[in-house]
C-alpha cells in the first residue's frame, strides 16, 4: 500500500483478522478503565484523617469544582465554533466532515474529563495522603496511595486514549486517519486551555501567597492564617492535576494519530493496526509498574518511582518486539512492488523504532532528575547561591535551565534522526513508532506526574490542620520533594512526545499538500525538477520568514502566558494584604481569613487570560498558511518546533531547580527557614512558579495544537493558491482576518493593563 497509491484515492479495509486485532485493542482499553477503577476504589478507602483536615481539604474540593465548571462553560463556546468550522475545511466527503467533526467532541470531552477526574481524585486522595503519613508504616502507605491514585488517572488517560483510536478505525478504516485528526484535534485543544487557564490560576495563588505570607508576614507556606492558602491548594489541582491530566492525554491522543497517519500512508493496514498495538502494550506494562511501586525501608521515594519506571519500559521493548516480529512481514516485498527495492526487515526496524522511543523517555527522566532533584550538584548549586541573595539565586536557576535545555533537546533531536535514518523509505513512520514506544511509558508517567500536587496539597492540609507530629511532616516534606522532580521529568517526556508528534505531523502535513495537488490534477514533480523545486523552497524569503514567525509565536504565547499570572499574582498580593492589615485577629489566629475572595480572583483572571494565548495558537498558522503559502507554513512549523522545544525545557527545568533549592534551605542548609538564604530563594521560586507550571507545560500542547491546524487547513491553502486567480483575494481576505483576531486579542489582553493601575485605591492604601 504505497504512499502513491493513497494519493491516488486508494482505500484501507479491515480483514476479519484486522477486525479481530484492533478489536482486542478496545478490549484492552476498556480493560484499563475497568483497572483504573479498581485502583480508585483502593484510594478511596484509605482513612481521612482528623475532623479538622477534613473541613480544609472540603474548601479546596469546592473550589477546584467550581473553578472546573465555570471553565467548562468558556471552553464549550470554542468547542462549537470549531466544531461549525470543520464543517468548512475540505475532505472526501460529508462522511468524512461528519465523523471529523464529531470526534473532535469526543476529543475534547475526553481530554476535559480526563483533566476533571485528575482534579476530583487529587482532592479526595491529598487528604488520605496526609492522613496515611500519621499511621504506622505512614511513609510507605502514604507514598502508596499518592502513587496509586496517579495510577487511576494514567488508566483513564491510557483506555480513553486507545479506545477512542481503536473505535475510530474500526468505523471509519481507509478514512480513520482524517477523522482521527479531529479526535487529536479537540483534545489538544481543549488540554492547552486547560494548561493556560490552570497554569495561571495555580501559580498566580501561589507566588501572591508566597510573596505575603512567607518574605513578608514571616509565616509557613501552607499558614491557615495566609488567605491565598486554600486558593494555592486549589491551584495544585486544576494546574497540575487538571491541567496535566489533559495534557499527556492529549500528547497521547495526538501521537496515536499522528501514527496512524502515516502508517497507514507507508503500509496500509499493517501500519493502521501496528501503532495501535504498541500503545495497547503499554497498558499492560502500566498496570505492572503502578502494582509494582512500593517502597522499601531506607530507600528514597524517587529511586522506587524510577525503578518502577525501568521495569516497566523494559518489559514494554520486550513485548513490543514481540508484537513486531508475530504482526509485521519479514520482508518489505509483502506491501507491493513500489517497497521490493527496499533492504532490511520492517519487523527489525519497527522494533527499533519502539526501543528508541523507549530509550528516550528513560534518558529524559535520568536527565531532568539530574537538573531538578535535590541530591544532585545543580540544585545544590543553586540552594548555595542563595548565602549571595536572590540575584544570584535567579542567575543560577536561569543557567541550570539553559544548560539542561540543550542536552535534552540534542537527546530528542537524536532519537527522531536515528528513527529516521533507521526507516529509510518509511522514515516519517519510523518516527511515529518511536512516539509509540514512548506512549507505551505513559501510564506510569502520568501517575508519576500526579503524585507530585497530590502529595504538595497533603503536605498544604497536614500543616493547615495542625493535626500531624514532627515524623509525619517530615515524610509529606520528602514526598513533596521527590514530587516537584515527578513533576519536571514529566513535562520533559511531554515535551519529548510533542516533538515526536509534531515531526510525523510535519510528514502529514506534506501528504496531505501532495493528495491535494493530485487530485486537483496537477502531477507531483519528479527527478531534477522535484530536486530544484524542494531546493528553491527551501531557500525561498517565504520560509525563512515562516520559521522566524513560528519562533516568535513561542516566545509570545510564553509571554502572554507569564504576564498574566503576574497580573493575577499582583491582585492576590493585594488582596491577601488588605486582609492582614483590616481584618482583626488574623495573625493571632482568632480569625478567620475570607478564603473565598482569594479564589475568585484567580478564577476570574485566569479564565479572563486564556482566551488571548489560545487564539494566537488557532489563527497565527491560518495567517501564514493563507497569507505566506505552504512553504512558509512548514517554515513556520520548523520554527515552532524547534524555539518550543528548547523554551519548554528551559522553563521547566529552571523552575523545577528553584523551587527544589528552596526545599534544600528549608531543610536547614544554608541558614535554614527564616534566614535570607530562605527569602532569596523563595523570590527564586516565585520566579520559576509561572516558568515550570504555566508558559513551559502550555508549550507542549502549542506545539501541536498548531501542527494538527496546518494538517487540517493544509488543502484549503493549496487549492485556494494553485486555483483561478480570484481565490488569491479570497485567500488574502482569510489571512488578514485570523491576523486582525490575533491582534485585537492581544490589544484587549494589554489594556486590562497591570495589577497596580487596576487595583482600587482602599485595597493599595
Amino acid at each position: 500500500m504505497s504512499r502513491q497509491f493513497l494519493a491516488e484515492g486508494g482505500s484501507i479495509t479491515l480483514s476479519g483478522g484486522g477486525y479481530t486485532i484492533v478489536g482486542v485493542v478496545a478490549v484492552v482499553a476498556l480493560a484499563a478503565l475497568v483497572i483504573g477503577y479498581v485502583l480508585l476504589k483502593e484510594v478511596l478507602a484509605a482513612g481521612q484523617g482528623t475532623a479538622k483536615m477534613q473541613d480544609i481539604a472540603k474548601a479546596v474540593q469546592e473550589g477546584a469544582a467550581a473553578y472546573l465548571k465555570r471553565q467548562r462553560n468558556t471552553l464549550a463556546i470554542f468547542g462549537v465554533i470549531v466544531f461549525l468550522l470543520l464543517f468548512i475545511l475540505p475532505a472526501d466527503d460529508w462522511n468524512e466532515k461528519i465523523g471529523r467533526s464529531i470526534f473532535f467532541l469526543v476529543g475534547a470531552g475526553f481530554s476535559f474529563a480526563i483533566g476533571y477526574l485528575g482534579m476530583w481524585l487529587a482532592t479526595q486522595a491529598n487528604l488520605r495522603v496526609a492522613a496515611a503519613s500519621r499511621e504506622e508504616g505512614g511513609r510507605e502507605k502514604a507514598m502508596r496511595v499518592a502513587f496509586r491514585t496517579g495510577g487511576v488517572v494514567g488508566m483513564i488517560t491510557v483506555g480513553l486514549g486507545l479506545f477512542g483510536a481503536a473505535v475510530v478505525v474500526l468505523v471509519y478504516t481507509g478514512q480513520a486517519p482524517k477523522v482521527l485528526e479531529g479526535f487529536g484535534f479537540g483534545a489538544a485543544l481543549i488540554a492547552m486551555f486547560m494548561r493556560v487557564g490552570g497554569g495561571i490560576f495555580t501559580k498566580a495563588a501561589d507566588v501572591g501567597a508566597d510573596l505575603v505570607g512567607k518574605v513578608e508576614q514571616g509565616i509557613p507556606e501552607d499558614d491557615p492564617r495566609n488567605a491565598a492558602t486554600i486558593a494555592d491548594n486549589v491551584g495544585d489541582n486544576v494546574g497540575d492535576c487538571a491541567g496535566m491530566a489533559a495534557d499527556l492525554f492529549e500528547s497521547y491522543a495526538v501521537m496515536l494519530v499522528a501514527a496512524l497517519i502515516l502508517g497507514s500512508t507507508a503500509f496500509g493496514v499493517h501500519g493502521l493496526i501496528f501503532p495501535l498495538i504498541v500503545p495497547a502494550i503499554g497498558v499492560i506494562t502500566a498496570v505492572i509498574g503502578v502494582y509494582i511501586t512500593k517502597a522499601r525501608a531506607g530507600e528514597g521515594g524517587l529511586v522506587t518511582i524510577n525503578r518502577s519506571f525501568y521495569i516497566s519500559a523494559v518489559i514494554s521493548a520486550v513485548l513490543s518486539a514481540i508484537a513486531a516480529f508475530v504482526y509485521l512481514p519479514s520482508s518489505f516485498r509483502d506491501f507491493g512492488a513500489e517497497f521490493a527495492s527496499t533492504s532490511g526487515n520492517p519487523a527489525v526496524i519497527a522494533t527499533v523504532a519502539v526501543i528508541i522511543g523507549i530509550v528516550l523517555a528513560a534518558i529524559i527522566l535520568k536527565l531532568t532528575g539530574y537538573y531538578t532533584g535535590t541530591e544532585y550538584k545543580p540544585v545544590k548549586d543553586v540552594g548555595r547561591t542563595s548565602e549571595t541573595g536572590p540575584a544570584t539565586v535567579i542567575l543560577s536557576g536561569i543557567s541550570v535551565g539553559f544548560e539542561s535545555a540543550v542536552y535534552t533537546a540534542l537527546v530528542i533531536g537524536a532519537a527522531v534522526f536515528g528513527a529516521y535514518l533507521l526507516g529509510g523509505g518509511i522514515a516519517l513512520f519510523a518516527v511515529a513508532l518511536a512516539g509509540t514506544g514512548l506512549l507505551t511509558t505513559v501510564g506510569v508517567i502520568v501517575a508519576m506526574d500526579t503524585f507530585g500536587p497530590v502529595s504538595d496539597n497533603a503536605q498544604g492540609i497536614a500543616e493547615m490542620s495542625g493535626d500531624v507530629d514532627e515524623k509525619a511532616a517530615q515524610i509529606l516534606t520528602e514526598l513533596d520533594a521527590v514530587g516537584n522532580t515527578t513533576k519536571a521529568i514529566t513535562k520533559g517526556i511531554a515535551i519529548a512526545t510533542a516533538v515526536l508528534a509534531a515531526t510525523a505531523l510535519f510528514g502529514s502535513y506534506s501528504d496531505a499538500i501532495t493528495k491535494t495537488l493530485s487530485g486537483m490534477g496537477t502531477g507531483v514533480v519528479t527527478g531534477l525538477d522535484a530536486a530544484k523545486s524542494f531546493v528553491n523552497e527551501i531557500v525561498s524569503p517565504n520560509t525563512l520568514v515562516g520559521v522566524i514567525v513560528g519562533a516568535a509565536v513561542v516566545f509570545l504565547f510564553s509571554g502572554l502566558a507569564v504576564n498574566a499570572v503576574s497580573r493575577a499574582a499582583g491582585a492576590v498580593v493585594f488582596e491577601v494584604r488588605r486582609q492582614f492589615r483590616d481584618i482583626p485577629g488574623i495573625m493571632e489566629g482568632t480569625t478567620r481569613p475570607e478564603y473565598g475572595k482569594v479564589v475568585d480572583i484567580v478564577t476570574r483572571d485566569s479564565l479572563r487570560e486564556l482566551t488571548t494565548p489560545g487564539l494566537l495558537a488557532v489563527f497565527a498558522p491560518i495567517a501564514v498558511g493563507f497569507g505566506l503559502g505552504t512553504g512558509a507554513l512548514a517554515g513556520y512549523l520548523a520554527g515552532a518546533i524547534a524555539c518550543g522545544t528548547l523554551m519548554a525545557i528551559f522553563l521547566a527545568n529552571s523552575g523545577g531547580a528553584w523551587d527544589n533549592a528552596k526545599k534544600l534551605v528549608e531543610d536547614g542548609n544554608h541558614g535554614g527557614k527564616g534566614s535570607s538564604s530562605h527569602e532569596a530563594t523563595i523570590i527564586g521560586d516565585t520566579v520559576g512558579d509561572p516558568f515550570k507550571d504555566t508558559a513551559g507545560p502550555a508549550i507542549n500542547p502549542l506545539i501541536k495544537v498548531m501542527n494538527l491546524v496546518s494538517v487540517l487547513i493544509a488543502p484549503a491553502v493549496v487549492q485556494f493558491s494553485i486555483g483561478p486567480d480570484e481565490n488569491a483575494a479570497v485567500r488574502i481576505i482569510i489571512s488578514l482576518v485570523a491576523v486582525a483576531v490575533i491582534v485585537a486579542a492581544i490589544v484587549v489582553s494589554k489594556r486590562r493593563g497591570t495589577v497596580i493601575s487596576d487595583t482600587p485605591a482602599e485595597i493599595k492604601a
